[in-house]
C-alpha cells in the first residue's frame, strides 16, 4: 500500500469522517488553522491518483469517498512502522510502548484480558 504524506493522511481522515461528501464538507472537518480550498482540492487529486479516494463528478461539483478504510490504511501503517523500527516484532513495539510510558503494565493487561475474551 501507498504512503501519504502528513497533509494527505489530515485530509484522508476527514474524507473518513464525512464518507461521502463535497469538497465543503471535507473542508468542514479539517482542523483549523485550515488549508486553501485550493490545496485540499489537490491533495484530493493526489489522493485519487493513489487510489485512496474516488469521485462522482455532479454537475461541476465532485463528491468524494474513500476506496481504503480508515481500518485498512491502520493496519498497513502499523505494520510498517513495526517492521521498519522493530525488527517486524509486535511484542518489541508493545515493551518500547510500556518502556516509554505510552502504555502501562495496567493498559497491557487490560488489553491481554480483552483479547483471552475474544479468543473464546
Amino acid at each position: 500500500m501507498k504512503t501519504l504524506t502528513k497533509a494527505e493522511e489530515q485530509v484522508m481522515q476527514a474524507v473518513w469522517k464525512v464518507g461521502k461528501g463535497f469538497i465543503r464538507d471535507i473542508m468542514d472537518t479539517l482542523p483549523a488553522p485550515k488549508p486553501h480550498q485550493n490545496t485540499v482540492a489537490t491533495i484530493l487529486k493526489i489522493l485519487s491518483e493513489k487510489e485512496f479516494v474516488s469521485v462522482n463528478i455532479i454537475g461541476r461539483q465532485h463528491e468524494y469517498y474513500p476506496l481504503v478504510s480508515k481500518q485498512i490504511y491502520s493496519k498497513a501503517t502499523i505494520k510498517t512502522l513495526v517492521k521498519g523500527y522493530f525488527d517486524g516484532s509486535f511484542a518489541s513495539a508493545v515493551s518500547f510502548m510500556v518502556d516509554q510510558k505510552s502504555l502501562s503494565i495496567q493498559d497491557l493487561e487490560t488489553l491481554v484480558t480483552s483479547l483471552k475474551k475474544e479468543k473464546k
